[in-house]
C-alpha cells in the first residue's frame, strides 16, 4: 500500500523538478531561440540568393530565344509551332520535377539530421548542460558563414588565385590579333633546366586561371612543368568583349596562330614542341595537328580531361536529345556585343551544363551542398579552406564567351560521332581530320581522364582508342582535380610522379600511369640521348629506353626533389573534400621583344580583365 500511496507525491516531486530545471534552464532556451531565428533568416535569405544566382543567365537566355524565334516562327506553320512549344513545354516540365525531387531531397537530408540534433540537445540542457545553445550557436554560426562570409571569401581569393601577370613569375613572349604567348617561370631558385619546351592551350569557356589555380600553395598545373625545369609556355586568349578578331575567330585562326607560336619556340630552344590542352583547348590541339599545321614543329601530344567525340558524352547527349529537334541549335545562346558582332553567351552554356543534371545542380541542392562542406565538427569553428573559395571564384567569375565558328567545332563534335575511319565531323582549311595522322607522324600521345568526371565522360576522351595506339592515365575524382588536388607536388597522383591509383579495382591494381609532366621529362631525356645511349636522371626512372618512353613501361622509382611533409599530407587531405564542381593575321613583333627572357610589362596586367589597346594595322606575318 506504501507504494501505491505515494507514487503521487513522487509523480508531483518529479513534475515539479521537472519544471524547476526548465525554469532555471530559460535563459539558455532563450538565448538558443534567439540563434535558432537568426539562423532561420540566414537559410532562407541563402535560399534566395542560391536561386537568384542560379536563374542569374535566364534573362539572356530569354532575349537569345526571342532573337532566334523571331526567324523560326515565320518558317513554319503553326501546327508545327504549336508540336515544337509542347513538347518544349513538356520538357520543362520534366525539369522542374527533377528540380524539385533534388531540392526536396537536400531539404530532407538536411532537416532529419539537424532535428535529431537538437532533440539530444534538448535532453542535454534539461540535464543543467548548454547542449542547445551549443548546437544553435553551430548552426547560427555555419548559415552565417555560408550565406555571407563564403561569398566575400570567394572575392577574397583572388589575389592568389590565377594568372597575375604582372607579379613577375611570367614573361611575354609573342603575341598574335587574337592570343598572348607567356612563358611560366619556376617557383623555385635552384631548378635544372631542361630542353624540350611545353605549350599549353586551355580551354575558352572556362578559362585559362584555374590551370594557374593556387600558385602561393603549390596548386598550380603550369607551375609543375616549370618547377620541373620544363620550359612552359601557355597561349592565352585575348579578351572577346574587346578584341573583334578575337569575337569572329574561326578554326582555321586558332590553328595558325598556334603554329606561330611553335615556330618561336622551335627557333628559341631548337626543339620541337609538345601540345599539353586541356579540356575543349585539346580539342583544338588535336584538330591543328590532324590539319598538318604543326607538322615539324610539335611532335607530341598531351590532352587532359578532353573530349575527342563527345557525342559519347551520354548525360549531355541524352539531354540534348530530350529537346525538340527545331531548339538544338547553337543560335539560342548567341549575344549581340555593341560593335555588332555576335558571340556565344559563357552563361547560357553554363546553365545547360547545370539543367542537365538539376537533381544535383538545382540551387538548393547546391546550397545545402555547401553547409555540408562548411559545417564545423563539434569543438570546431566553421572554416572556408582556400580550394573550395578557389574553384568557385573560377566557376562564378572565369567562364568566357566563345567566338561562334569555335563553338560551331565543339557542337558538331557532340552531335557527329567520329566516323568509321577515324576521321572527325569537323575540317580545317578544307581537309578531313583522321585521328590515324598521328600514327602516320609516330606522334606519341598521352590521355589524361578524371575516373570520376561528370562534364566530360571518359567514353568520350578515349574514343581515339578505337582507332590508334595512345598511352592513358587515369586521375581519381573529377573535372578539374589534375589542376586543382593532384598538382600539388607531394600529392599521391602529382603529374611529374609515376603513381598507382588508391583503390583500385582488381585489374588496376598492378597499372602503374604516369602524369604529363613525367611523360614530358622522358620526351626530354629521349631528346637527349647520346649515341652511346647513357642518359640522364628520368622521372625516377633507372634505365630509359626509346620504347620504354613512347609505352610508359618505365618501372616506377621515387621522383628526387620532392619530400613529403607533414603540412603538406595535410593540406592535401583538405584538398580531397568534394568540391562542387564544376577554349589568320599575325602581329609580328621585333625579334628582340619576342625572345625576351625577363621582366614582366610595365602596366599592370590581370589576365581575367585585360586592358584594351588602341587598335594598330598589323605588320604583314610571314604566315600569310
Amino acid at each position: 500500500m506504501q507504494n501505491y500511496l505515494s507514487a503521487p507525491f513522487e509523480m508531483f516531486s518529479a513534475a515539479a523538478s521537472f519544471m524547476s530545471k526548465y525554469f532555471e534552464s530559460t535563459p539558455k532556451l532563450s538565448r538558443a531561440a534567439f540563434m535558432q531565428a537568426r539562423a532561420a533568416r540566414d537559410y532562407w535569405n541563402g535560399i534566395f540568393k542560391y536561386s537568384s544566382a542560379f536563374m542569374g543567365p535566364s534573362e539572356n537566355a530569354l532575349s537569345a530565344f526571342m532573337n532566334a524565334e523571331k526567324e523560326k516562327l515565320i518558317e513554319r506553320s503553326p501546327a508545327e509551332n504549336l508540336e515544337d512549344y509542347s513538347a518544349l513545354f513538356a520538357l520543362n516540365v520534366r525539369l522542374a520535377c527533377a528540380s524539385m525531387t533534388g531540392s526536396l531531397r537536400a531539404m530532407s537530408k538536411y532537416y532529419y539530421d539537424k532535428l535529431g540534433e537538437a532533440f539530444s540537445a534538448c535532453l542535454d540542457t534539461l540535464k543543467d548542460g548548454d547542449g542547445l545553445s551549443d548546437f544553435a550557436s553551430r548552426l547560427e554560426e555555419t548559415l552565417r558563414v555560408v550565406v555571407h562570409e563564403y561569398p566575400r571569401a570567394i572575392d577574397a581569393i583572388e589575389p592568389e588565385y590565377g594568372f597575375h601577370l604582372d607579379s613577375g613569375g611570367y614573361v611575354k613572349v609573342a603575341e598574335t590579333e587574337r592570343f598572348y604567348l607567356y612563358q611560366v617561370l619556376p617557383q623555385q631558385k635552384e631548378v635544372s633546366p631542361r630542353n624540350k619546351p611545353i605549350l599549353i592551350i586551355p580551354p575558352y569557356v572556362l578559362g585559362a586561371n584555374i590551370l594557374a589555380f593556387l600558385p602561393g600553395e603549390q596548386r598550380s598545373y603550369v607551375h609543375c612543368y616549370a618547377n620541373q625545369g620544363v620550359p612552359t609556355y601557355i597561349r592565352l586568349v585575348k579578351d572577346i568583349r574587346t578584341t573583334p578578331a578575337v569575337q569572329i575567330m574561326t578554326g582555321e585562326d586558332d590553328a595558325l596562330d598556334t603554329r606561330f607560336f611553335c615556330r618561336q619556340l622551335v627557333n628559341k630552344h631548337g626543339k620541337q614542341v609538345t601540345l599539353n590542352g586541356f579540356c575543349q583547348g585539346g580539342y583544338q590541339a588535336l584538330t591543328a595537328l590532324l590539319a598538318g599545321e604543326l607538322d615539324d614543329l610539335v611532335d607530341a601530344l598531351i590532352t587532359c580531361v578532353t573530349p575527342v567525340d563527345g557525342s559519347r558524352s551520354k548525360s549531355l547527349i541524352d539531354y540534348m536529345e530530350s529537346l525538340p529537334k527545331r531548339f538544338r541549335d547553337p543560335r539560342y545562346s548567341y549575344k549581340k556585343l555593341p560593335n555588332g558582332n555576335e558571340v556565344v553567351d559563357s552563361r547560357i552554356l553554363s546553365w545547360v551544363y547545370k539543367l542537365r543534371k538539376l537533381e544535383t545542380e538545382s540551387p538548393i541542392a547546391s546550397f545545402h551542398r555547401d553547409i555540408d562542406m562548411i559545417e564545423p565538427t563539434r569543438g570546431q569553428r566553421a572554416r572556408i579552406s582556400k580550394t573550395a573559395a578557389g574553384i568557385n571564384h573560377w566557376i562564378t567569375y572565369d567562364q568566357q564567351d566563345l567566338p561562334i565558328a569555335i563553338c560551331r567545332m565543339s557542337y558538331d563534335s557532340y552531335t557527329i560521332p567520329i566516323d568509321e575511319e577515324g576521321t572527325l565531323p569537323v575540317t580545317l582549311f578544307g581537309r578531313k581530320l583522321n585521328l590515324k595522322r598521328l600514327e602516320e607522324k609516330k606522334i606519341p600521345w598521352l590521355i589524361c581522364i578524371a575516373d570520376d568526371d561528370d562534364l566530360v565522360d571518359k567514353q568520350a576522351s578515349l574514343a581515339a582508342l578505337d582507332y590508334i595506339d595512345a598511352e592513358v592515365s587515369i586521375f581519381p575524382k573529377g573535372h578539374a582535380a589534375l589542376a586543382t588536388s593532384w598538382s600539388i607536388p607531394t600529392s599521391a597522383c602529382a603529374p611529374h610522379l609515376r603513381y598507382r591509383l588508391p583503390n583500385p579495382v582488381p585489374s588496376e591494381r598492378d597499372k602503374v600511369y604516369r602524369g604529363p609532366v613525367c611523360f614530358q621529362i622522358d620526351l626530354d631525356e629521349m631528346d637527349a640521348l647520346e649515341p652511346t645511349g647513357a642518359p640522364g636522371p628520368t622521372c625516377g626512372a633507372t634505365s630509359l629506353d626509346r620504347t620504354a618512353i613512347t609505352q610508359g613501361t618505365i618501372l616506377l622509382a621515387p621522383i628526387p626533389g620532392y619530400e613529403s611533409r607533414a603540412e603538406d599530407a595535410v593540406e592535401e587531405k583538405q584538398a580531397t573534400a568534394d568540391v562542387a564542381e564544376k577554349e589568320c593575321q599575325t602581329v609580328e613583333k621585333p625579334e628582340q621583344n619576342l625572345l625576351q627572357e625577363g621582366g614582366a610589362e610595365k602596366k599592370p596586367k590581370k589576365y581575367r580583365k585585360p586592358r584594351s589597346s588602341k587598335k594598330t594595322a598589323p605588320p604583314k606575318s610571314e604566315l600569310h
